[in-house]
């Protein structure tokens, strides 16, 4: 997966991945060059007395010097454009495909690992691709060069590389070994510190209301213990590899010394040859210790990849029809017919064969006891998800015929829990429509009975926190109601939107609301039977299924599940 990744996202930068090749190539041949003329000084210049010569030749070291450090300055500042890019690109792909994805999509992956994948894991991938340009040609050209060089020096002490090189690769390839597994479950648990976390943060009112804060504590600290564990061994394996590095790199260089000295008494070697033997035997461990700590984020952003592409990989449920869907041809309302809806691995439906009707124009109600459907029939409507068995059509079409754009375009929702973005009143209220003017969004307002306590926040600029968790619950389904009246669509869903209302306020808005909805359909979810009892259509729910539609007359009169959640509520005289 990896491999794939990375040969999909670089393609758009393999001009500047060339680049990157070709700097760093010249970088490596320069730094190898640099011991040679060190060696010719050393034996030509500095042994026969000839400074001229060591000048001439110090002249060429240093302005090899200055070559290597500009293409290794243009190289790094390129690698890291194409890494960031790459990085870049890959969090945009996460990004739409997760827009693309549906309930179903998002509660299976859930939200702390698709938010650990869009952030964590791409920056793993996005250290490998920088690491990669910046050592990918380097250390195999400093490997294979500095062996050449070295043996080109004496052939008889190049030995010493036939048993460090091998050494070091056994010592670094059991470590890389050992640390893939725990890179993989690292990632697993960054995403459950990450579920704890949020958990903790959005609910943190329930926490202190219920004194749990002692409880909870414990919890996140069982994660971050969790992490900590993995983090550690990793960091003992890392901690361990350097200084079996260092002490082979000694070794080494003791051992060259110590026969290169034998050497040079012997007659069959000079002292600048030992000296640049010593530097290419530096450079060529050197370059294994790079190569290994790329081969050592290979495995993470392995793993990372893996994630990445898994979630690339999964088809939204929720797909437009082929060749665009097809368009609507006039306002003609919301149907039911048959519909069954079952969530995947559930023991049986949720929903089972509900039908209903509602018109231009009307409003129709569902009710029903706790865990009846009812979220779940709405959510049918604009397709949040798909239906099971059955059709849901808007006006007078299957949804699964239409593009979703088109019918989520013609659908006002306001959903259970309101959820406002941070920003302002108005940037809240423009969600809806996003050209709206402001005399549009304070007729809105008013129409929610939300303009009096927006005022009193400062007018459409005042601020609104993340959730909206600075106004209240009341307010907050208010401005939710607002943007949806905003947008004028031909549908309204209002999904028990008005349960955080007093009853004037709630009265008061129904009735500023049903002239704004006169040419449209409005389908209501409430618990409360004072906000449905006028409506024209009543469906009344029980376990799944359709057990009474009518007005509140018919249905107090004939059926005995909707007398009862009335009369849970008011007195017989009062229902009557």
């Amino acid at each position: 997966m990896l491999t794939r990744l990375l040969r999909v996202h670089l393609r758009p930068y393999r001009g500047a991945v060339l680049v990157v090749v070709l700097l760093q190539a010249a970088q490596a041949l320069a730094n190898l060059y640099l011991p040679t003329l060190n060696a010719r000084i050393i034996d030509r210049g500095v042994v026969l007395g000839d400074t001229g010569y060591v000048v001439r030749t110090g002249g060429v070291m240093l302005a090899i010097t200055v070559v290597q450090v500009l293409t290794a300055v243009v190289a790094v500042y390129v690698a890291a454009r194409v890494a960031m890019s790459v990085g870049r690109d890959l969090r945009a792909a996460v990004f739409a495909r997760v827009q693309e994805f549906s309930a179903q999509e998002v509660g299976r992956f859930g939200a702390p690992s698709l938010i650990t994948r869009e952030s964590n894991d791409v920056q793993q991938v996005q250290m490998l691709v920088m690491m990669g340009l910046a050592f990918l040609v380097a250390a195999p050209v400093t490997l294979v060069g500095g062996a050449v060089m070295a043996v080109r020096e004496d052939a008889r002490l190049s030995l010493v590389l036939l048993v460090v090189v091998p050494v070091l690769l056994v010592v670094l390839g059991f470590t890389i070994r050992a640390m893939r597994p725990l890179f993989a479950s690292m990632q697993t648990r960054i995403d459950a510190i990450n579920r704890v976390l949020r958990e903790q943060i959005t609910g943190i009112r329930v926490v202190r209301a219920f004194v749990r804060e002692d409880a909870e504590a414990a919890r996140f600290a069982v994660a971050n213990d969790a992490l900590h564990d993995v983090a550690v061994a990793v960091g003992k394996l890392m901690s361990l590899m350097f200084p079996v590095v260092m002490l082979v790199l000694n070794v080494s260089s003791v051992a060259v010394i110590w026969f290169g000295g034998q050497r040079i008494d012997a007659g069959q070697m000079q002292v600048g040859s030992l000296t640049a033997f010593l530097s290419y035997l530096m450079q060529i461990l050197m370059a294994v210790l790079f190569s290994t700590m790329l081969l050592m984020i290979v495995p993470r952003a392995e793993v990372s990849a893996g994630r990445i592409g898994e979630v690339l990989a999964t088809e939204p449920s929720i797909l437009p029809p082929p060749g665009g869907g097809r368009p609507f041809v006039a306002r003609g309302g919301v149907e039911l017919r048959g519909v069954t809806f079952g969530y995947p691995g559930a023991e049986e439906p949720v929903l089972h064969d509900v039908s209903l009707l509602a018109g231009v124009g009307t409003t129709t109600a569902v009710v029903g006891a706790t865990g009846a459907g009812k979220t779940t029939l709405v959510g049918l409507v604009p397709r949040l998800f798909d239906a099971t068995g059955g059709t849901v059509l808007v006006h007078g079409v299957d949804v699964r015929e239409l593009d979703p754009q088109a019918l989520w375009a013609t659908i006002g929702l306001v959903p259970q829990r309101p959820y406002l973005f941070s920003g302002t009143v108005g940037s809240n209220l423009r969600v809806g429509k996003g050209d709206a003017t402001e005399e549009e969004l304070w007729h809105a307002l008013e129409v929610a009975q939300a303009a009096g306590f927006v005022r009193e926040l400062g007018g459409l600029d005042a601020p609104v926190a993340q959730g909206g968790t600075n106004v209240s619950g009341g307010q907050r389904q208010r401005l939710a109601i607002a943007r949806a009246l905003v947008r004028r669509p031909a549908v309204y869903l209002f999904d028990d939107a008005f349960s955080a209302l007093d009853v004037a306020t709630d009265a008061a808005l129904r009735a500023a609301l049903a002239p704004e909805t006169r040419d449209a359909t409005v389908l209501v979810v409430a618990q409360r039977i004072s906000t449905v009892r006028s409506a024209d259509r009543i469906v009344v729910l029980d376990h799944g299924r359709v057990v009474g539609t009518g007005t509140h007359t018919e249905l107090m009169a004939s059926n005995d599940t909707y007398r009862e959640i009335v009369l849970s509520q008011v007195s017989v005289e009062e229902a009557a």
